[in-house]
């Protein structure tokens, strides 16, 4: 059994804002990565304890933030792919699941919410609105991978039940900010979704363990519980970007293509 785990850093309890915590000049980006690899560390155990025989854990935060020194040492890590997509995902995977996540632009009471980045506004595929995590529940039905656990605020958790029923998720913290923020241009809409209630790490990473064990166990009783919603070919995607101070809003459609992974890296 091997699984697939995608990171990123927005999603973790504790983890503040952008500025403070987010990038590689951040005066907290050392704890956050700590706390990020933390959580990794809680489902790769729950994994492992649920049968795996294999964990790879893909960092997907820009500027990579697992801490390779603490990661467990039964995973392996994977960085910077070519295209980028599809990060290394492949048919050689059973399931996938993510940590650390954060929700897609626009999520009302999200918790530093984007898509890519804070000047997207809107990201969809086939006509379905998605967000980094959308994208690669689309990835996993190219290659036959299916997904079965993700954490994050409580928003995102529901953002991932939306796209797969039967999903186990936990929630670390929960954004308190409500509206979309489409009004707001980049810089404005990055320190919009700041406000949240977190939990405390430790816990956090205890019902991270549990979710990653009981998500596996169930996907090896029955995989059929989780049920990713289905898209076929021709694909297409539109990215709408918000308007700044210097330019107006910008939609950017692409159409009519028979790869996914070819349309996303176009």
């Amino acid at each position: 059994m091997k699984v697939y785990l995608m990171t990123d850093l927005e999603g973790v309890a504790g983890v503040l804002d952008i500025a403070n915590w987010c990038c590689n000049n951040s005066r907290y980006y050392d704890l956050a990565k700590k706390l990020l690899t933390d959580e990794v560390n809680a489902a790769i155990d729950g994994f492992f304890a649920a049968g795996a025989d294999e964990v790879v854990v893909q960092d997907g935060h820009g500027t990579g933030a697992i801490d390779i020194n603490l990661l467990d040492k039964r995973a392996t890590l994977q960085n910077k792919w070519d295209g980028p997509y599809p990060f290394g995902l492949n048919e050689s995977y059973d399931v996938m699941a993510w940590v650390g996540q954060h929700p897609k632009s626009g999520t009302e009471y999200g918790h530093l919410c984007h898509t890519g980045s804070m000047a997207v506004l809107d990201s969809t595929i086939n006509n379905i609105s998605v967000g980094e995590y959308g994208v690669h529940v689309f990835l996993g039905q190219i290659f036959n991978v299916i997904p079965i656990f993700a954490s994050g605020c409580r928003a995102f958790t529901k953002e991932a039940k939306s796209l797969v029923k039967g999903i186990e998720t936990v929630a670390v913290k929960k954004g308190t900010k409500s509206g979309t923020g489409d009004e707001c241009g980049p810089k404005e809409y990055e320190v919009r979704n700041t406000a949240a209630v977190h939990l405390k790490h430790k816990k956090a990473c205890k019902l991270i363990r549990r979710g990653a064990k009981k998500s596996l166990k169930r996907y090896m009783a029955n995989p059929n519980v989780f049920r990713p919603i289905k898209i076929h070919p021709p694909y297409s995607r539109t990215v709408i970007f918000r308007a700044t101070e210097t330019s107006p809003q910008l939609t950017i459609k692409k159409d009519n293509f028979d790869d996914l992974v070819l349309l996303l890296n176009s």
